[in-house]
């Protein structure tokens, strides 16, 4: 029998040639990979049907309204009755001595200027709408039908029929039916935030509000000036501001409650699922199982679950927060014991020391530092999560923009509301921060 033939050993020049030659079918290999899959995921997600499903000029407009509002000047074709109301609502209703400068009256005759040549005037017999480029739109009642004259052939910007005629144009919207006719002009800003029209404060400009609340007359023989213009402020009553700071404040209670209840409840458990703390095998795996089990269902899922048990409200909000942080703090609380110095805990032992002895000087030294700081970032992450599940449970600055959001025009709310929330988690960093620093660092 022969002997086995064995290959010569290779040469270092060799093997870091073929190292070379693998490295090289990697780097084409891994990019092709990445190529495949994002190649799969547009063909499986229908990007190309997204794309075109895409409305950007729905987006432009969305984005638009966030920044913006709209006047509508109405008259009332029975009585001639003409109101100005900002967003529409009654309690936007302008009284005559605060009406835009845009905006004319002279006898029956009413005047509307939406700029850049755009004219819109109201009168006994109808209504008339100057578009430049285009011409002359008038509008008169006739019978039970209105009657439309205007440049032929229409634009599809005017959709006329015999009891609503519609005009659209870039400065603003013109609606004539028998009942009414109105328009909507649109402008930037926020109106209205500071005080509605039945407060005496909106006609004043800052330096009269400055001088009334100095030294000026009591607008409220009940109230000092300064009084009344926070109570006007809050008691705003398109923009809430009262039932807003309310809903911040459930908001933030809803995530410390959760945030703290969940640390809490895990600290203990997390001795008993620590493996240098709890020698029994069967209760430290079946409560890591437990932990596991907890944070592998969303915190979505638990704020449903907890919300068809418990009812809608704030507290079911905290209690879901406080289910859904059990099994993180869990885990990484019996991790940290995990990786404590025993040599600390040996020296109590030595002494005499019993086990919640050893526990309370030995071990919690140690582990509260991390301890801290994980809490206090997840208070962070709650803050924002608490917006959220404040929408499905009805608490809490989520269920006001939820409502806003359903209105389909309280888009300007919209954007309030996530401005606040953004300051929310601002100050709750720079807050949880100032704690570390001076809880776990001494600074």
């Amino acid at each position: 029998m022969s002997p086995a033939v064995t290959a010569p050993p290779l040469s270092l020049q060799d093997r870091v040639l073929r190292r070379f030659r693998r490295a090289r079918r990697l780097a084409f290999a891994v990019p092709l990979l990445i190529l495949a899959y994002l190649s799969y995921a547009a063909f499986a997600f229908d990007l190309g049907g997204l794309a075109g499903r895409a409305r950007l000029d729905n987006a432009a407009v969305l984005a638009g309204d966030f920044v913006s509002y709209k006047t509508h000047v109405l008259r009332d074709n029975r009585s001639g009755e003409v109101s100005v109301l900002v967003e529409g609502e009654a309690k936007g209703r302008l009284p005559a001595g605060q009406w835009p400068d845009w905006l004319r009256q002279s006898g029956g005759v009413t005047t509307i200027d939406l700029g850049d040549g755009h004219l819109v005037t109201y009168h006994e017999g109808g209504a008339q709408y100057q578009i430049p480029g285009y011409g002359l739109v008038s509008i008169a009642p006739e019978g039970n039908r209105l009657k439309l004259t205007a440049p032929q052939p229409l634009p599809d910007r005017i959709n006329a029929g015999d009891a609503r005629i519609t005009v659209t144009t870039e400065a603003g919207r013109f609606v004539y039916t028998r009942a009414k006719v109105e328009t909507f002009y649109y402008q930037p800003g926020w109106p209205l935030f500071f005080f509605t029209p039945d407060s005496p404060f909106p006609a004043m400009s800052w330096a009269e509000i400055g001088g009334a609340v100095l030294w000026g007359e009591r607008v409220d023989p009940s109230l000092p000036n300064l009084l009344a213009v926070g109570r006007d402020f809050l008691n705003n009553q398109m923009w809430r501001h009262s039932a807003t700071l309310w809903a911040i404040s459930e908001t933030l209670l809803m995530a410390f409650l959760g945030t703290f209840g969940a640390a809490l409840v895990a600290l203990p458990l997390s001795f008993l699922a620590a493996r240098n703390m709890m020698p029994f095998t069967p209760l430290r795996f079946g409560l890591r199982r437990v932990f596991d089990f907890i944070r592998g269902v969303d915190g979505l899922i638990w704020t449903i679950v907890l919300a068809r048990a418990f009812g809608p409200g704030p507290m079911t909000g905290a209690l879901a927060i406080l289910l859904t942080d059990s099994g993180s703090f869990g885990k990484l609380f019996s991790e940290a014991l995990e990786n404590i110095d025993e040599k600390q805990v040996e020296g109590l032992r030595s002494t005499g020391a019993g086990r919640l002895q050893q526990a309370r000087f030995g071990v919690l030294p140690q582990v509260m530092p991390v301890l801290l700081s994980q809490v206090l970032y997840f208070l962070e992450s709650n803050t924002r999560s608490a917006t959220v599940i404040g929408a499905i449970v009805g608490g809490g600055i989520g269920l006001l923009m939820t409502q806003a959001i359903q209105t389909q025009r309280d888009w300007e709310d919209v954007a309030w509301y996530m401005v606040l929330i953004v300051l929310m988690v601002m100050a709750m960093d720079s807050l949880s921060g100032l704690i570390r620093r001076k809880l776990i660092r001494g600074a």
